[in-house]
């Protein structure tokens, strides 16, 4: 049975091991994987962050860029993985359609629901950018805002890791995988899977939040086929 999912990237993952930037490796692998979920009916919606350009709260750090125009210079850069994204997944011949919360239509389509729904319906992946086009929000916070509008079934956050551990993996060999908690284990300070407002929003819609390892091959299309080992859950 077909789903129709929203996937969360980092904009870190797609800067690869050089740590900014593109890399054209991940783009391609990424899109075949988006292109195996299409292929399988499913109905494909993406929000990428732009760590790998630049983020808001770390412009703003050194005092000299404002907060909202950090901000704004991280919701442009979503826009610039946006275009990216888009021409990769084209490359693999998939439909895409970039919407983005602040108008620029001379690059892409200015985000409205019901455009949106039509072009899931017709198989189109849909790339929504720009965030939720208001400072202070992050692209967690986005990607959530924009599953539930499209009436998603599920949000997906694509990370590095299998999924959300009881510590930093990356720090203690003895971190735990979480296959499954509630909302309210997911808001506590020690797990982090999403920002407090993005979790909020998915507990007040009842939206499912998978977390997985976006590296795996055959990860995301094991998901929305049902099988949800090797990775964690947060539900009601």
């Amino acid at each position: 049975m077909s789903k129709r999912v929203l996937v969360k990237f980092s904009g870190e993952a797609l800067a690869g091991e050089n740590g900014f930037g593109i890399d054209s490796k991940i783009l391609k692998f990424i899109a075949n994987e988006i292109k195996s979920l299409v292929e399988q009916g499913n109905e494909i919606g993406i929000v990428i962050g732009g760590g790998n350009i630049v983020r808001g709260v770390s412009a703003a750090a050194g005092g000299i860029i404002k907060r909202t125009s950090g901000d704004h210079m991280g919701m442009l850069a979503t826009v610039i993985n946006a275009i990216a994204m888009r021409e990769a997944l084209e490359s693999v011949g998939i439909n895409v359609r970039v919407q983005s919360a602040i108008k620029m239509e001379a690059i892409c389509e200015t985000f409205i629901i019901g455009r949106s729904k039509r072009h899931l319906s017709k198989k189109r992946v849909v790339i929504f950018a720009a965030g939720t086009g208001n400072p202070f929000f992050t692209t967690d916070t986005a990607a959530t805002l924009r599953a539930i509008e499209i009436e998603s079934d599920m949000i997906i956050k694509a990370t590095k890791v299998d999924g959300i551990y009881d510590k930093d993996p990356n720090k203690f060999s003895d971190a735990k995988l979480l296959n499954l908690l509630t909302y309210e284990e997911a808001l506590k300070d020690d797990i982090k899977v999403m920002d407090d407002t993005a979790i909020a929003l998915a507990k007040d819609n009842s939206l499912p939040i998978v977390v997985c390892n976006m590296f795996k091959s055959g990860n995301l299309l094991k998901i929305l086929s049902g099988d949800l080992t090797g990775c964690s859950v947060v539900k009601n």
